[in-house]
């Protein structure tokens, strides 16, 4: 007897600006791919508001019930937040992204830095010999160090201010496990690149203490080495292949590095990201929130020209991590792929205007769901 398809929710949070429109096409994904693999998943979508939206509804960024809402679902997709109407009111947008994080316990940030396409390569805005082949997962640990220590304000009085960068040995273990988790998951495993200020800061130290020690004691098949911040941002420019495999690093380093490491691919409409509370093994998917790494672009917001190609590899993402999915999510990754590629190559060479071209945010979506609906039956067969 066939067992009975997985039940899931998938709360939608389009939030602000060209985040809504996004949303859109990642939703039509997901929704063809509970369509043609209804025998494997029934998704229920609730759509709630975060941001600037929620701010004019509710006069919170992040409403209780929105909130109640993400914590029961299976996964969360979001748009974007925030926009010039709200930049200097109070409550902020981006308040709400961070009660999100905290409440859910959102602990593990992933950016993906490949190319979806090789035909992407030419818009890198480095050359083509320093960039081809690039491929590697940046990890942040996301909800301590620097932005949650104790800090101070300065006054008129004492012009004085500081921020604290604490970290406990329970956090960084964590976040590495979830590091080693993801690396075995390639064959063969991805090396893990460990990226702190060890040389000056205390935290660091116990950082790398403590990578080393977890991945010597439970992972040692895997290989680590450890880079010091200022190094690595260098080499992420010079020869970023050199930091291929896993990078893992502390919430402000990983803040920096991974806004370094998205304009490689050439356009930040391209890249997905992942935000977990849990190891991704397969059989037993986690609780994350999935988002582009775009912002809300309210100057093209409306106009139906944003790139949907992040939010759609968010969705595969999704299904990957928090849906237990890998065969559909590698099959909306390569439709995506044959969307982007070069005629030449035997694609469709769509492109939306951030990358030269002309193709709408609904063009590119329905281009997207055709040719995946032959990958997913091609899997079904």
């Amino acid at each position: 007897m066939a067992a009975s398809p997985k039940q899931a929710t998938v709360v939608l949070l389009p939030g602000d600006g060209v985040g809504p429109e996004v949303i859109a096409q990642a939703q039509r994904v997901l929704e063809l791919v509970a369509k043609v693999r209804s025998d494997k998943v029934k998704i229920t979508f609730k759509t709630e508001l975060i941001g600037g939206a929620s701010i004019d509804a509710t006069g919170t960024p992040l409403s209780d019930s929105a909130l109640a809402s993400c914590k029961a679902a299976d996964a969360i997709l979001l748009g974007a937040v925030g926009g010039p109407k709200w930049a200097t009111g109070n409550p902020r947008p981006e308040q709400g992204l961070l009660a999100l994080r905290k409440s859910l316990d959102l602990y593990a940030n992933l950016r993906p830095c490949t190319f979806a396409s090789e035909a992407l390569v030419a818009y890198s805005p480095l050359k083509e010999s320093i960039v081809k082949g690039v491929d590697f997962m940046m990890i942040r640990e996301l909800v301590g160090g620097i932005y949650f220590g104790d800090r101070k304000e300065a006054t008129e009085e004492d012009g004085f201010a500081y921020d604290t960068l604490p970290y406990s040995k329970a956090e960084v273990e964590r976040v590495t496990r979830l590091a080693a988790a993801l690396a075995l998951q390639h064959e063969p495993a991805w090396p893990i690149h460990s990226i702190d200020k060890a040389n000056v800061l205390a935290s660091s130290r116990l950082w790398r203490k403590t990578v080393t020690e977890v991945i010597e004691k439970e992972y040692p098949q895997l290989k680590v080495d450890h880079h010091l911040v200022d190094s690595a941002a260098m080499f992420l420019v010079k020869n970023p292949r050199s930091l291929n495999g896993v990078i893992l690093t502390e919430n402000m380093f990983g803040d920096i590095l991974s806004d370094e490491a998205s304009v490689i691919p050439g356009s930040l409409g391209l890249l997905p990201s992942a935000s977990l509370n849990g190891l991704p093994e397969k059989g037993k998917p986690c609780l994350g929130v999935y988002e582009p790494i775009h912002g809300s672009a309210p100057d093209i917001a409306g106009k139906g020209v944003a790139n949907p190609v992040g939010t759609i590899l968010s969705a595969a993402m999704l299904l990957r991590y928090s849906l237990d999915m890998e065969a559909e999510a590698v099959a909306v990754e390569s439709a995506v792929r044959k969307v982007l590629d070069d005629v030449e190559s035997a694609g469709f060479g769509f492109r939306t205007r951030d990358l030269g071209g002309d193709k709408s945010t609904q063009e590119m979506g329905d281009k997207v769901l055709e040719v995946l609906e032959k990958e997913l039956q091609s899997i079904s067969a």
